[in-house]
C-alpha cells in the first residue's frame, strides 16, 4: 500500500546505502554512509542507526512499518543472525536484527544480498508479475536468488541458490570456496581480470588491455577487458568470448535445476550488454533442452545500482501483515 513506508538498507563492507520508501517503491528519502567497517562492529552498527534516523526524521514513525536490510553472507534470515562475513571484521554471529529492533522500535527483516535482489525485483523490478524466478548477479563474485511459487527458496538452513559454487569445469582452476573449476572462478569480474592476467603474461600478441594498463599487467581488471573489447582488441574479445560461454553453461544448468519463467542477470559484468549476451544466449541455445528455455526471458535488470535498496524493502512488503504485528508487539514491550 502507498501510504506505507519502509526502510531499506544496502549493507556492505565499503558502504551503507538506505531509503525511505512508499509500498510502490517511490523514493521518498535516501542517504548513503562509509560503513568504516575498520572500526568495529559497535561503529557499524551506529552508523546504520544514523542511517535509519536519517531518512526517516522527516517522516511520520506510525507509518513506517518495518526496516529490511540487505547483507552478505552468511546469515541466518530466520533469526537475524550475521555470522561472519569476510567484508565485516569481528562479526561474529551478531544477531543484528535483534539489535535495531532494540535501537529503533521497528521489526528488522533481514536478507543475504542476492536473496534481496530476487525480491527487489519480483515486486518492483522485471520479474513482476512471474511467479518463478531466478536473480543471478555476476560481479565480483556469482551468486543467486531463486523464488519458487511467488516465495524465496530458502533450503534446509537459507543457503539455497549458491549458483556461483557449481562446478562448471572439472579441472578448472581453484575457487576460493575449495572447490575446482566453480562458476564464480570462470565468470566473475575477478575471473576475467585474473584470465586476462595470465593471457597477457604468456600472449607476446599486441593488446590495447597493456596500454591502458599502463604495462602494469596485475592492474588488469574486468573493467579494462571489456573497455578494450569494445574498441576492438581481439584478446580481449576472447576472453569475454570464454566468459559467455561459461555463463552461458551456468545459466544452462540455472534452467535445468529451477525451471524458471524468467532469469534476471545483475552485477558489473552483467552490463556488459551484447558482446556478452549474444555469445551466451547462443550457448543456452545450444545446450538448454528446448521445454526449459522456450520463452523464458533472460535479461539485465533495469533497478541498477538501486537493487539492493529496493530488495531490502521488499523484503518488508512481502510480509507487511507480519511486519505490522510485530511492530505492534515491539511498542507493547516498550510501554
Amino acid at each position: 500500500m502507498v501510504e506505507d513506508k519502509v526502510i531499506g538498507i544496502d549493507l556492505g563492507g565499503t558502504r551503507i546505502r538506505a531509503a525511505l520508501m512508499d509500498g510502490d517503491g517511490n523514493i521518498l528519502a535516501r542517504t548513503r554512509l562509509a560503513t568504516e567497517a575498520g572500526q568495529g562492529l559497535e561503529h557499524v552498527l551506529n552508523r546504520l542507526e544514523l542511517a535509519v534516523n536519517t531518512v526517516a526524521e522527516t517522516f511520520d514513525h506510525s507509518q513506517i512499518i518495518g526496516i529490511g536490510i540487505g547483507a552478505p553472507g552468511p546469515l541466518n534470515p530466520k533469526t537475524g543472525v550475521v555470522y561472519s562475513p569476510p567484508n565485516l571484521p569481528g562479526w561474529s554471529n551478531v544477531p543484528l536484527g535483534d539489535i535495531l529492533e532494540q535501537r529503533t522500535g521497528l521489526p528488522v527483516f533481514l536478507e543475504n544480498d542476492a536473496n534481496a535482489a530476487v525480491m527487489g525485483e519480483y515486486i518492483f523490478g522485471v520479474a513482476k508479475g512471474y511467479r518463478y524466478v531466478v536473480y543471478m548477479t555476476v560481479s565480483t563474485g556469482i551468486g543467486a536468488g531463486v523464488i519458487e511459487d511467488g516465495r524465496l527458496l530458502y533450503g534446509r538452513n537459507g543457503a539455497a541458490g549458491e549458483v556461483g559454487h557449481m562446478t562448471i569445469d572439472l579441472n578448472g582452476p581453484l575457487c576460493n570456496c575449495g572447490n575446482i573449476g566453480c562458476l564464480e572462478v570462470l565468470a566473475s569480474g575477478t575471473a576475467i581480470g585474473r584470465r586476462a592476467r595470465e593471457i597477457l603474461a604468456r600472449d607476446i600478441r599486441p593488446s590495447i588491455m597493456r596500454e591502458i594498463c599502463g604495462q602494469n599487467l596485475e592492474s588488469v581488471t574486468a573493467e579494462i577487458v571489456e573497455l578494450a573489447a569494445s574498441q576492438g582488441d581481439a584478446m580481449a574479445g576472447e576472453i569475454l568470448q570464454q566468459t559467455a560461454v561459461y555463463l552461458g553453461v551456468g545459466v544452462t544448468n540455472i534452467l535445468h535445476l529451477y525451471n524458471p519463467e524468467i532469469v534476471i542477470l545483475g552485477g558489473g559484468v552483467a552490463q556488459m550488454g551484447d558482446k556478452l549476451f549474444e555469445p551466451m544466449r547462443a550457448v543456452i541455445k545450444q545446450r538448454a533442452m528446448p521445454a526449459y528455455c522456450q520463452n523464458v526471458p533472460i535479461v539485465t535488470t533495469k533497478l541498477g545500482d538501486d537493487i539492493g535498496l529496493y530488495g531490502a524493502a521488499a523484503g518488508v512488503i512481502a510480509y507487511r501483515n507480519e511486519a505490522l504485528e510485530r511492530k505492534q508487539h515491539l511498542h507493547q514491550k516498550v510501554d
